[in-house]
C-alpha cells in the first residue's frame, strides 16, 4: 500500500478548538508526568515490533516500519491528564487506530470472535485496556510523530497510542503490544484506591474514577500535581545521566 498522508478535521471542532474539559487548566508545555514515570523510559529495541495476542489465535508481530504503509494522517489535539492539567494544540501524526484495526488485527478474527476490549502495553510494562468502541473512535492514533518530529523517549518512542477524548492515563506510550479481549480483563497494575482506573477515562463526562465523582477526585489530585512532575522530571534525568 502506497503511504499517503491527509489532514483529518478536528474532532473537538464541534466543541470549540480552545475549550476544556470540565475541571481542567491548560498549562505551557507538555511535561513527562504519571505516577509510574518515576522510572527513566524503557530501552527500545533496535528494530521496534507491535506484538498482536489474545483471541486471535495464533500471536505474531509486525515491523513498526510497517506503518508507514498504513495512511498517514496529523491531528491537533489536547491532551488532558487526570490529576487536572491540559497541554494543548499538540500536533500528532501516525496513522488512525481504527485503520490499523481494520488492516491488520481485523482479518485475523474469525467469524465467531466478538471483540469487546483491547489492551494496550507499553516496553516498561504498562498497560491500558480500552472498549472497542472507544479504540476506534475517529480521533484515536497510534502516533509516531509530535510537531513532525519522531517522539522522545519521554514523550513514548517509539510509538504510543493517543486517545485525545480520553484521560492521559489511557494513552499508553511506547507501545509493545496489543491484546484482543472477548470481555474485559482484570488489569494486574498495582493500583491504590485513589489511583485506580476508570474503565471509559471520558473527559467530557469527567470520568475521573470508578467510584468518586469527578470534582472530588480534582481536588484530591491537585495537591499531588508537583510531587508527580518532580518525580517524573527524575526518571527522566536518570536516562539522560543527570539528577534535576
Amino acid at each position: 500500500m502506497t503511504s499517503r498522508s491527509e489532514e483529518i478535521p478536528d474532532a473537538r471542532a464541534r466543541r470549540g478548538r480552545d475549550d476544556l474539559p470540565p475541571g481542567q487548566r491548560r498549562i505551557a508545555g507538555f511535561p513527562r508526568f504519571g505516577t509510574h514515570l518515576h522510572h527513566p523510559p524503557p530501552q527500545i529495541p533496535a528494530d521496534p515490533t507491535l506484538t498482536i495476542s489474545g483471541a486471535i489465535g495464533a500471536e505474531y508481530s509486525i515491523p513498526l516500519a510497517e506503518l508507514d504503509q498504513l495512511p498517514q494522517v496529523e491531528r491537533t489535539e489536547n491532551f488532558h491528564c487526570v490529576a487536572g492539567w491540559s497541554a494543548t494544540r499538540l500536533r500528532w501524526g501516525g496513522v488512525t487506530f481504527a485503520a490499523f484495526y481494520r488492516s491488520v488485527i481485523e482479518p485475523r478474527l474469525t467469524q465467531r470472535t466478538a471483540v469487546t476490549h483491547l489492551g494496550f502495553v507499553g516496553h516498561d510494562d504498562y498497560r491500558a485496556i480500552l472498549r472497542l468502541d472507544d479504540a476506534l473512535a475517529d480521533d484515536v492514533l497510534i502516533a509516531t510523530r509530535l510537531h513532525g518530529r519522531p517522539l522522545t523517549p519521554a514523550h513514548g518512542a517509539p510509538v504510543r497510542l493517543v486517545s485525545p477524548s480520553q484521560y492521559g492515563y489511557v494513552n499508553t506510550k511506547h507501545l509493545r503490544a496489543i491484546e484482543v479481549y472477548t470481555s474485559r480483563p482484570r488489569n494486574d497494575h498495582p493500583y491504590s484506591v485513589l489511583t485506580r482506573e476508570h474503565p471509559r477515562a471520558r473527559v467530557w463526562r469527567e470520568e475521573r474514577h470508578p467510584w468518586f465523582p469527578g470534582p472530588v477526585m480534582r481536588r484530591l489530585f491537585r495537591p499531588l500535581v508537583p510531587l508527580v512532575a518532580w518525580l517524573s522530571r527524575r526518571g527522566q534525568a536518570q536516562q539522560d545521566g543527570s539528577e534535576d
